[in-house]
């Protein structure tokens, strides 16, 4: 049996859908009956075809009892649901009711699931481990949490246990702004219990998501990094991937923590570890663990093109990694660790649209709905896809709104940790704030800045080609390209005319009448795999990213789907 996420609200959406279509897929494949049960009949998992016996009943024990007993499953996954199948695995198998039934708890057993997710037992085990984490104190009063915060200084992040997407949790400045997000998260909280700890703003967040299977085997499948540092939910942060601004050292010191901690909570299938670093030491701290796929999980799964929920599913149900055959490849084994020889980004979409009196700021609550992913040879041309991707009417970091402000105002947005972070800081950059007053003020990594500022130099130097002779040097075309410009904004910036799109021979004899005519001629897309393996084996199965580059990785596959269509 598997249990669904449930209705797609904020903090839970359409990942957790793809994580248990996946499941379910590689479970019917091993040749097993498959019951799920999930509320949200718009989802892609409860289409007929996805398992033997769909229920599309409300997400409570109640229900849950009933289809196992009309069903009798022999096991049940816990894992691919997301916090929702989490929970109510974990309330049917305390009350004994999963025993009483002889249905055996997959993917995570109830003490891993404990260790996670109760804060008490996670710092008890991550201190038991060697692991740090950051001063705090589990309580389950408003009073408590006044008096340790008093303790040990504002501001504090208050965390509920049990909870997804942050929600009941936030930062407390003061202490009127703490007794109110303690009486919430406490609320909030299916165990009344919340976690304060000392706030840490101004860290990096990097996360590792990583596998493990019943024998011990234990992979990184991928580390990603926060655009934004610590307090800001990683789901409405921009989230880069691999983490990018790490020196090695760091990076094998928090990729083996990472291995440790997943082996000491003794998990079997995916789990997200989530560090916070600090940036003028090797100091860090395990800011969470979750035992199961989650929102992280399906970036790391597309980013990678390693299938995260059906290698987590074939975990479950007895098979170990090196016995999992990589899809993409059909050459190496699930125990193969993923390269990534591309650059990832995530960019959240928010519903601001929609809610125009909500308030933009963001902390460690989600407000996100959804994300867009995006794919690129570089940091900037990945970006600037994910900001085209993200349906807000933009094709740059130019926000026309900002640009009408003044600057004081410009200023004083960057200060403010809102959706629209990215594009005061870009109008800054323009009103020309320099890269070290804009790290002090927002704490954001230089390296991220100065890909910002490489965006400002390529716009205004497009720019001074209306004032020049009109003609864009081949050169720096491709360099705009490389950079993610597309060519309608490259026409809009230097008023240069692009021809459209065409074929090879229409666009060489485009390019020669382009140059006879003092016009740059149109560059077509060349396209990349992501192969899970950086091109180390053959790819039987990839998928593409558009880029600029000479070669063009997708024409053995067009000829040889040329050729199959022949014959």
């Amino acid at each position: 049996m598997v249990i669904g996420s449930g209705p797609i609200v904020i903090g839970q959406a359409a990942e957790f859908d793809y994580a248990g279509t996946q499941a379910c897929k590689a479970l019917k494949e091993q040749g097993l009956k498959v019951v799920l049960a999930n509320s949200n009949p718009a989802t892609l998992m409860t289409d007929s075809s996805m398992a033997d016996a769909i229920y599309i009943e409300p997400l409570i024990a109640e229900t849950v009892k009933r289809i196992i007993e009309k069903e009798k499953p022999d096991s049940l996954l816990s894992t691919l649901g997301g916090q929702t199948g989490l929970t109510l695995s974990m309330q049917l198998a305390r009350e004994g009711f999963l025993d009483q039934m002889g249905v055996k708890l997959l993917g995570a057993r109830p003490d891993t699931i404990d260790k996670a997710e109760d804060r008490q037992l996670f710092k008890d085990t991550m201190e038991s481990i060697g692991e740090p984490v950051i001063p705090s104190k589990v309580v389950t009063g408003a009073e408590d949490a006044l008096a340790f915060a008093a303790e040990i200084g504002y501001p504090v992040i208050v965390r509920p246990a049990f909870t997804l997407g942050g929600t009941g949790g936030g930062i407390a400045a003061d202490q009127t702004a703490l007794e109110e997000i303690a009486r919430n998260g406490l609320h909030r909280s299916p165990i009344h219990q919340i976690l304060v700890e000392k706030g840490i703003s101004g860290w990096k967040e990097i996360e590792f998501e990583v596998m493990r299977d019943a024998r011990g085997n234990v992979i990184t499948v991928c580390s990603m990094e926060n655009f934004d540092p610590v307090g800001v939910h990683t789901g409405d942060s921009i989230v880069i991937a691999p983490a990018v601004t790490l020196a090695d050292k760091e990076y094998q010191m928090l990729r083996t923590a990472a291995l440790n901690i997943i082996s000491a909570l003794k998990v079997e299938g995916g789990c997200n570890v989530q560090f916070a670093l600090r940036p003028d030491s090797f100091e860090y701290a395990v800011i969470e663990v979750n035992p199961r796929v989650s929102r992280s999980s399906a970036l790391a799964s597309k980013a990678t093109g390693y299938p995260i929920a059906k290698v987590a599913a074939l975990i479950a149900v007895g098979y170990t990694l090196d016995e999992i055959p990589n899809a993409v490849t059909k050459k190496t084994a699930a125990c193969f660790e993923p390269v990534l020889d591309y650059v990832v980004v995530k960019f959240p979409k928010w519903p601001f649209d929609k809610f125009v009196y909500a308030r933009r700021t963001l902390g460690t609550q989600m407000k996100a709905t959804g994300e867009v992913m995006a794919i690129g040879v570089n940091f900037e041309q990945a970006l600037m896809k994910a900001v085209r991707g993200a349906e807000i009417s933009l094709d740059s970091l130019i926000l026309p709104a900002f640009t009408r402000e003044t600057d004081e105002e410009v200023f004083r947005r960057v200060g403010e940790c809102t959706d629209q972070r990215l594009f005061a800081i870009y109008e800054a950059l323009r009103r020309g704030m320099t890269i070290g007053e804009i790290h002090a003020i927002t704490k954001i990594d230089p390296w991220f800045l100065a890909k910002v500022h490489n965006l400002l130099r390529m716009e205004q130097t497009l720019s001074a080609v209306k004032d020049a002779s009109g003609e864009i040097p081949p050169g720096l075309y491709l360099d705009a390209k490389n950079l993610g410009f597309p060519d309608k904004l490259i026409e809009s910036l230097s008023g240069v005319h692009i021809p459209g799109s065409m074929g090879k021979l229409a666009l060489e004899a485009a390019a020669a009448a382009a140059r006879r005519a003092h016009r740059t001629a149109h560059i077509n897309a060349s396209y990349k795999m992501v192969d899970t393996c950086a091109g180390e084996f053959n790819a039987e199965t990839p998928y593409f990213y558009a880029t600029y580059d000479k070669e063009n990785e997708a024409a053995e596959f067009i000829a040889r789907a040329g050729l199959r269509q022949h014959q």
